[in-house]
């Protein structure tokens, strides 16, 4: 074993995992492009034989690319891919060692609305013979199928057999037609990938959302999405039932309401135990219980944490045993209470000291060689073999090769009080070989709002401080992650609160040395954006510039935009109305914005339609306030082009030295 640590160890230093070498003098366009590249290995996934792995790549523009990787011979070949306008590729996965399964999603305008859809297809190793798994679409479809199903189970040694739930829709009759299809709703359906022969496990039914199998093949929970009758609304409560072993029968097992956060949410179902893994609250935040699906409902508590939720678990491989669970305080974290896992973590750690993030990535089909990340804020993440067997390592691709040679700047974990005492925890970023004193600092409000930053490497804000900015990310009340009181209902219905606590980040950052009021600018993406505007909205003075990155502009305009959505409602009531909606819309209160303003927004943007940002361009300019508008064909709301980025942060890098330095 001390042998395999030491040669791991030296394995690391070769990746760079201690963050690179010294910091070099780079133009903004260096930098834009060396941070604005996407990750050069992405959806790893090893076949269940291990000797393979498939990946993502970036392609030219909007592409992304499929590889093969032989890990015996270590060739590489180009499988396929997809073109990124406006299919986008979101992963492929092994069901055996010689077919694959891919998920494309693609957002398109559909009777005047952007529309999102995603689709399964499956195809050899060769990337030949591509076949869709969903329903055949027909011109008499009744309605639009966005989705058409989900992998349930991979069904592990079954020879490219899997579990698929499948939408099915049914076609409209008319008058001469006798053939027409009539099943409706959600079913499941074993398929043989190789001939797509389908045996039916589960008809089709309306009234069901989702299932949850044991991993082995069999369906154990029925969860059920519950809808006003007279108008098709989502209630936000969702009805779970389940199966005994042997039984055919649906049994009430629980519910969960979105709205206030309370009830079971189920994780996973193990077969060797009958048990099923969920979460539930326990002094506002959530905890992972354990309980046998044998009638008994006699639940075990396995984990809490008093300052955070937990988050997940850990399954060894495809619909093996649990044997972890996940949460994130300054960092994310596996626990595991499997000993065997458990002992592997440590050996890892201790072979990678410098990994302060490490990842089970995929597993084979018998558990003896896994696909290891490791990763840290200064270092990208490299992507690791390890045969247990022969207790060996080796590294395989880096996430960013083209920042290895680049010296990052470490990520601490701090907190800070608010101005009504709440402390707020935060991650500041120091530009590496600086001061720390007086220096340009960025705000950097995370999107969501029901999200939270956590330790690592982020290309943005190691982007600004490589540029010399020193860079805060307050984790505002409304942020996920740390229990209901702190989330305060959420960060639009108390706007003023989570604003309030991101502009008390530039006051901490100024009131201790760190930077130098007068040069002090915001930063943000999604709901980060819409909070940047706001920010400056209500502290006209606090900030020197403004960079919003599909940011939502006005809260009644984002409810509009729903409607005729099911979840119409359960948005409408998330955001609130009246008063308190008006003064915390940017575009209602933009004469109070008169520093310069850099927008920036997909024209495919499901997530927060373009119609803010011409909005906001339109009543900044109207009234004389600087503002750029960066509009983006047939990208969505993550902007996922290395090109469209690397303009992105050249304008964000030439906006920021004009008005706060460099």
């Amino acid at each position: 074993m001390r042998n395999w640590l030491v040669m791991v160890a030296t394995l690391a230093m070769i990746a760079g995992l201690s963050g690179g070498g010294p910091a070099s003098a780079a133009t903004l366009d260096d930098d834009a492009k060396a941070f604005g590249s996407r990750e050069a290995a992405s959806s790893l996934d090893l076949s269940p034989s291990g000797s393979k792995v498939v990946m993502l790549s970036p392609g030219p523009g909007h592409a992304t690319l499929i590889k093969l990787v032989d890990l015996t011979t270590g060739n590489q070949s180009l499988i396929g891919g997809s073109s990124g306008a406006p299919d986008i590729l979101r992963w492929c996965r092994f069901a055996d060692d010689s077919q694959l399964v891919c998920r494309f999603t693609a957002n398109m305008v559909y009777e005047g609305e952007i529309v999102g859809f995603s689709r399964l297809v499956t195809m050899g190793i060769d990337g030949k013979n591509v076949k869709s798994l969903g329903q055949r679409s027909s011109f008499r479809d009744a309605y639009l199928r966005q989705q058409d199903g989900a992998i349930l189970d991979w069904l592990p040694g079954k020879g490219g057999a899997l579990l698929m739930e499948r939408a099915y829709v049914p076609e409209i009759y008319t008058l001469g037609t006798n053939i027409h299809r009539d099943s409706d709703g959600l079913g499941v359906d074993r398929i043989d990938l190789r001939t797509l022969r389908t045996t039916t496990v589960e008809p089709p039914r309306r009234d069901v959302d989702h299932f949850i199998t044991d991993g082995q093949g069999n369906i154990r929970v029925k969860v059920d999405v519950r809808q006003h009758d007279n108008d098709g609304q989502l209630t936000g409560i969702t009805t779970y039932s389940y199966r005994p072993v042997g039984s055919g029968d649906w049994k009430r097992l629980g519910d969960y309401d979105e709205r206030s956060a309370a009830g079971m949410r189920p994780l996973a179902i193990e077969a060797s135990s009958n048990s099923l893994y969920f979460l539930r609250k326990v002094d506002g935040r959530d905890a992972l219980f354990k309980m046998p699906l044998d009638g008994s409902g006699v639940a075990t508590r396995i984990a809490a944490n008093p300052h955070v939720d937990i988050d997940g678990v850990v399954r060894a491989g495809r619909g093996e045993k649990v044997v972890g669970y996940t949460y994130a305080e300054d960092s994310r974290r596996a626990r595991y209470f499997d000993p065997d896992y458990a002992g592997l973590e440590q050996s890892l750690a201790r072979a990678l000291p410098d990994a302060g993030l490490i990842d089970f990535a995929s597993w084979n089909g018998d558990g003896t060689r896994l696909l290891v990340f490791g990763g840290s804020d200064v270092a990208p993440g490299t992507y690791y073999l390890l045969d247990r067997a022969t207790k060996q390592m080796r590294p395989l691709f880096d996430v960013r090769p083209g920042l290895q040679d680049r010296k990052m700047s470490p990520v601490k974990s701090i907190s800070f009080a608010a101005r009504d005492g709440q402390t707020i925890p935060a991650y500041l970023t120091i530009p590496a070989g600086s001061s720390g004193k007086n220096m340009p600092a960025i705000v950097l409000p995370h999107g969501g709002p029901s999200a939270r930053d956590e330790w690592g490497f982020d290309w943005l804000p190691q982007f600004l401080a490589a540029r010399g900015y020193v860079v805060i990310q307050p984790q505002y009340r409304g942020s996920a992650g740390f229990g209901d009181e702190f989330r305060n209902v959420n960060g639009f219905r108390n706007w003023s609160t989570s604003i309030a606590d991101i502009n008390d980040a530039a006051h901490f950052l100024a009131k201790g040395g760190i930077a130098d009021p007068s040069r002090i600018a915001i930063v943000g993406w999604s709901y980060g954006g819409y909070a940047a505007l706001q920010a400056v909205a209500t502290d006209p003075t606090l900030f020197k510039a403004v960079v919003a990155i599909a940011p939502v502009t006005d809260l009644t305009l984002l409810k509009n935009e729903e409607k005729g959505f099911a979840d119409a409602d359960l948005l409408s009531d998330f955001v609130g109305g009246g008063k308190n909606a008006r003064n915390g819309s940017p575009l209602r209160n933009a004469t109070a914005i008169r520093v310069p303003v850099l927008l920036v927004h997909g024209d495919m943007d499901s997530n927060v339609g373009i119609a803010h940002s011409l909005k906001m361009q339109a009543a900044l300019q109207g009234q004389g306030t600087a503002v750029e508008l960066l509009r983006y064909k047939a990208l969505d709301h993550q902007l996922d082009d290395s090109d469209a980025r690397t303009e992105m942060l050249s304008h964000i890098g030439a906006l920021l030295e004009r008005t706060i330095g460099h």
